[in-house]
């Protein structure tokens, strides 16, 4: 796991920190594959966001717990979460950017495929109750390679662009 930390911060607080946190990613997964949505919300802040890899997003606590619950007992019933903790970055004291990677293991599969992995964003904030889940975003891992200026799809692009603007279309 990569972590930075603010310029001036006191190590020994980060460090305590660290542990906090990687044990808060731990408990989410640990919370999914044990299936109990109550454990799961309990890892958000009252006003958590949580956009999923379809780009849905839900807002608050309590309609995480409940879509969890739905899916812990619904089409995710038996599965894992299982994934790595890539880095941490303090923003401020109090505020975290983390990086993930995890996947869902459904119960009839023994690995992961590939298509399945997805990264997380999460934001963190310490609360009276220790680090929470303030926002995260769960996007597919899709890399696709950016095309040169003068490779066939760029060129492609720009014919388009020209026709379309020769026939008065789209946004000049």
């Amino acid at each position: 796991m990569h972590s930075t930390t603010p310029t001036g911060s006191a190590s020994g607080t980060r460090t305590g920190d660290a542990a906090q946190i990687e044990k808060l990613f731990t408990d989410f997964m640990a919370a999914w594959t044990a299936g109990d949505a109550q454990a799961f919300g309990a890892l958000f802040t009252d006003d958590s966001e949580y956009v999923s890899y379809d780009g849905t997003i839900a807002r608050g606590r309590r309609a995480h717990q409940h879509n969890h619950d739905k899916l812990f007992h619904g089409v995710l019933a038996g599965s894992a979460l299982v994934g790595d903790l890539e880095s941490v970055r303090h923003l401020t004291p109090d505020v975290a950017i983390v990086h993930g990677t995890a996947s869902v293991l459904m119960p009839w599969r023994s690995t992961l495929p590939r298509r399945r992995l997805s990264r997380q964003t999460i934001v963190v904030v310490r609360t009276e109750a220790g680090w929470k889940i303030g926002a995260i975003h769960n996007g597919r891992v899709r890399p696709v390679t950016v095309p040169g200026p003068d490779a066939f799809p760029s060129r492609m692009s720009k014919l388009m662009t020209r026709v379309a603007h020769r026939l008065g279309l789209g946004r000049r």
